[in-house]
């Protein structure tokens, strides 16, 4: 009789991505709605908006990527040494995770923080300019938001089909190079000693 209860690890996974969306998308909406109240100047919180935007769309790329990625020429470098292409390779063989948090979570909770700062930006628009149409602003800076960001993944997404192990590689780079940062100690190497025949 199968067993159709579901596998600890796949609860635990679902739990982490639960709270991990959870805390993202706090402190998401706690940084961006702190940063638009304290700018002053409409053109850096617009700068912002498209920030959250582009992390939006580089973040589908990942997910994209991970999905459409080769093994094959990741092990071959991660056999050469080559920095990232380990990192590269455990993202590629974690593809269904990866995409999950690249493309669901990030993407998500990026699109519900940029809906949010269309409606702080609305909001000072207003303050600056209190003759202009708060339904039609709304229309616009909706439209816009989601125009750029869907096109942007549609561009995206050619490129992470079209170029996923480079996508890959670059992104493994990145996480190597991040680990480095935190645990600088952990790529100390030491010289290996040959064993002696007895």
């Amino acid at each position: 009789m199968a067993n159709n209860q579901p596998r600890p690890s796949f609860v635990r996974h679902v739990l982490m991505v639960l709270t991990g969306t959870f805390a993202a998308t706090v402190a998401f909406a706690f940084v961006s709605e702190t940063f638009v109240r304290r700018v002053e100047t409409l053109g850096l919180a617009v700068g912002f908006l498209v920030l959250i935007v582009a992390v939006n769309i580089a973040f589908d790329v990942l997910g994209t990527a991970a999905t459409a990625a080769s093994e094959v020429p990741l092990n071959a470098m991660a056999a050469r040494k080559i920095a990232g292409a380990q990192e590269g390779l455990q993202l590629v063989k974690n593809a269904d995770k990866v995409a999950n948090f690249a493309n669901d979570v990030i993407g998500d909770v990026t699109s519900i923080v940029a809906g949010a700062l269309g409606i702080s930006l609305i909001a000072q628009v207003l303050l600056s300019w209190p003759q202009a149409s708060e339904f039609w602003l709304n229309i616009l800076v909706t439209a816009v938001i989601a125009s750029v960001t869907v096109a942007g993944k549609a561009v995206g997404k050619r490129v992470a089909v079209a170029r996923a192990n480079q996508v890959i590689f670059l992104a493994g780079r990145l996480v190597a190079g991040y680990n480095r940062m935190v645990h600088p100690s952990s790529r100390k190497t030491t010289p290996n000693r040959k064993v002696r025949k007895s």
